[in-house]
């Protein structure tokens, strides 16, 4: 194995690639540069150039040279090294090498990928993909709960997707499910809050992507065609086997309000999880740009949120707009 310090000098700069990271990338023809360690000099030689054809015996030296932990990547690599680990989302479980805020970064491009092309297509297959990618991301927060604050911190304030702004409902609401940290949760309570948060919105890709998209007022008749969305998404989850009660609550909920002025049910009486959803939901749309609106700024939006304690639960909204003021969740980029 390399020395402690010839790898310190360089860990900065490279990655060094484990063997089940090699093994995820074509055989003969990588997409990237690979280098190897001269401990002489604590520098990095180049070995092989990206889609150069490799022969039978550099794949078995390359194999070798992995074992013995002297194999690298450039860091410089990232957009192509993570882009591949983005389509195999476990290999985040098994890199050790990739630094926190990667993982996170990687993560969250996964779902975005996976989400998109569910909403585009819901159908038992894409769910499944979608379904793996989620148990990878709370197998990583389940090792450590306190990784929920790189989610949070990237939050989406761009403009507004429909994947984008499910991601950040997921971020925002396990946040609140979280903390501070339960010892009697259960991996199964973690990895069905994240599902039905993620999913809370899905009925939408069913609603026309020009009512969604439109930059003009709706007419009363395009406007009806958005409450349905609670019951289509909690509708379509049941027929994929998932009508679980965290996901009938996110799915039904997520609209109502305390003051029964919501949807579709027009109830004040909303479970916690409901309320949580709510919360997390109208928080995640108001930071993003809507064609209709400009996005708000996070304490902004909070704020409003906490204002409106007649609608929306004051533990939740107070809790994110505290975090914010006092930096728990660090700067949301």
């Amino acid at each position: 194995m390399p020395d402690a310090d010839a790898l310190a000098a360089v860990a900065e700069e490279y990655y060094q690639i484990s063997e089940s990271i090699l093994d995820s990338f074509p055989k003969y023809r990588l997409p990237l540069d690979l280098f190897v360690l001269d401990e002489k000099v604590a520098q990095l030689l180049t070995y092989s150039r990206k889609d150069t054809r490799l022969s039978n015996e550099q794949t078995e030296e390359i194999r070798t040279l992995c074992a013995e932990g002297n194999l690298f990547v450039s860091r410089k690599d990232h957009p192509v090294y993570s882009q591949h680990i983005v389509k195999q989302l476990d290999l985040v479980l098994v890199d050790r090498n990739l630094k926190e805020r990667e993982v996170a970064d990687i993560c969250i491009r996964a779902l975005d990928l996976r989400l998109s092309e569910f909403f585009e297509q819901p159908v038992k297959t894409l769910f499944e993909q979608l379904y793996h990618d989620v148990q990878v991301l709370t197998e990583y927060l389940w090792t450590d709960m306190h990784r929920l604050r790189l989610f949070v911190r990237r939050l989406h304030t761009g403009k507004f997707t429909l994947s984008r702004h499910c991601i950040n409902t997921m971020s925002v609401g396990l946040w609140l499910f979280v903390y501070p940290v339960n010892e009697n949760m259960k991996r199964k309570d973690l990895d069905q809050a994240a599902l039905a948060l993620l999913l809370h919105d899905v009925g939408m890709a069913k609603v026309p992507a020009f009512i969604l998209n439109k930059t003009t007022p709706l007419k009363p008749e395009e406007k009806e065609k958005i409450p349905p969305h609670t019951v289509t998404g909690y509708k379509l989850m049941h027929k994929l086997d998932q009508s679980f009660d965290l996901m009938r609550l996110a799915t039904l909920e997520h609209h109502e309000r305390l003051d029964a002025s919501g949807y579709p049910q027009h109830s004040k009486s909303i479970s916690p999880f409901g309320r949580l959803t709510a919360v997390a939901d109208a928080f995640s749309a108001m930071i993003q740009e809507r064609t209709y609106a400009e996005a708000k700024e996070p304490v902004d939006a909070a704020r409003e949120l906490t204002d409106a304690k007649a609608r929306f639960d004051l533990s939740c909204s107070g809790k994110i707009l505290a975090s914010l003021m006092n930096d728990s969740f660090g700067k949301v980029q």
